[in-house]
């Protein structure tokens, strides 16, 4: 191999892949739930044996992530790595708490998660070298992640301080599935308003100068303030008019949080429609006009298609925006995800926290990854 085949992005990651393996603890032993535990490196964590598989397949990676040969192999060698360490990590768990008092939990410390963040920048960068389409990219994600799950389905993972927080909420899937209620309810009235004003900004330049200083001045105001000043109308209505209270329309719940969240949604959804109409050429809005398109005609069979893909990229902002800021609406009373991160908080419990913050950054990617598809398949169309 000569020096010009060594891949300098690959040999960085790599590098601080095994330094956070090899420097930092993997995981800590606690006595129990709250206090402050021990920390145990990867070598410490489990026996020879155990850690064999994952310590072969880091060493075959580490080697191919230093070459720009051999791509498709480094791939299939660096998820096969990320999977066999999770699995790894479970057997090291159960092989800790043997001897351990039964109230000792074991938690994932630094090491694992800047270990999972590397491996992730990994796969990251032999996708953007095989320069994989949307639809493969999207594969393997789902492959990733379906497997993820399979290994936490199986309860492999149980022995862990975060399983035994998922095990101890009855009511998990009921918040995840607020979690999108909120993050999701709120897009739709904000796609119905947003889009025809971001078309009439379009073609009117004295509304899009009344219409843009508004929409700035609300996506200023700081989330937890804008409940708050949600929070003292809403509250007054229900008192007013008891049959609002009746319908869930109240100064605290879900109520300001969808009403804050269709605020911060209007700003990327109107100006990306308005910029995906203004980068449309005039001379194909001629031509259209030439071919005697009306202009009912021309917006839905030409103007949308052709804006679409920038429509979609504020669509994008949008629900990864929401999502993070649904966490924050649990101190309203909205539910979902932020619910286990303040209760965490308030307990000085980390796993709880991390229970609430990693499905919410989970959440945000995969849907973030399904409209990046969506807009390399549009532009695909266009093209």
């Amino acid at each position: 191999m000569t020096f010009s085949n060594l891949d300098k992005v690959g040999s960085t990651l790599v590098f601080a892949l095994l330094l956070s393996l090899l420097a930092l603890p993997l995981v800590s032993l606690q006595p129990n739930r709250i206090m402050p535990g021990e920390s145990v490196r990867i070598w410490d964590a489990a026996s020879l044996t155990t850690l064999t598989p994952t310590l072969i397949l880091l060493s075959l990676t580490s080697l191919l992530s230093l070459f720009k040969s051999a791509i498709p192999i480094r791939m299939l060698l660096t998820v096969a790595t990320l999977i066999t360490l999770m699995y790894t990590l479970g057997l090291s768990a159960s092989q800790l708490l043997l001897e351990a008092s039964p109230l000792a939990r074991v938690s994932l410390n630094g090491g694992f998660w800047l270990a999972i963040f590397w491996l992730a920048l990994l796969i990251t960068d032999a996708a953007i070298k095989l320069a994989l389409g949307p639809l493969p990219r999207l594969a393997l994600v789902t492959l990733i992640v379906g497997s993820v799950l399979l290994l936490l389905a199986s309860g492999h993972w149980d022995s862990l301080s975060l399983l035994h927080e998922y095990h101890n909420q009855t009511n998990f899937w009921g918040q995840a599935a607020r979690h999108l209620q909120l993050s999701l309810g709120s897009i739709v009235p904000a796609v119905l308003v947003g889009i025809p004003l971001g078309v009439g900004c379009h073609r009117s330049p004295s509304l899009k100068a009344a219409v843009f200083p508004v929409l700035n001045i609300l996506q200023t105001i700081p989330s937890l303030a804008m409940f708050g000043l949600l929070m003292i109308p809403l509250g007054m209505l229900a008192t007013g008019y008891p049959i609002l209270a009746e319908l869930g329309i109240r100064g605290i719940g879900a109520t300001p949080a969808v009403i804050a969240l269709f605020f911060y949604s209007l700003l990327p959804i109107v100006s990306n429609t308005t910029l995906g109409f203004d980068q449309i050429d005039a001379s194909v809005r001629d031509a259209a006009t030439g071919m005697g398109m009306s202009q009912r005609q021309r917006l839905w069979q030409l103007e949308f298609p052709l804006a679409l893909p920038v429509i979609l990229t504020g669509l994008r902002v949008v629900v990864t925006m929401n999502i993070g800021l649904v966490a924050v609406a649990a101190l309203v009373g909205g539910g979902g995800f932020g619910t286990y991160i303040f209760q965490g908080l308030g307990q000085t419990a980390t796993d709880l926290v991390i229970l609430g913050a990693v499905p919410t950054l989970i959440l945000a990617f995969l849907f973030a990854m399904v409209i990046d598809t969506l807009i390399a398949l549009q532009k695909g169309d266009n093209a």
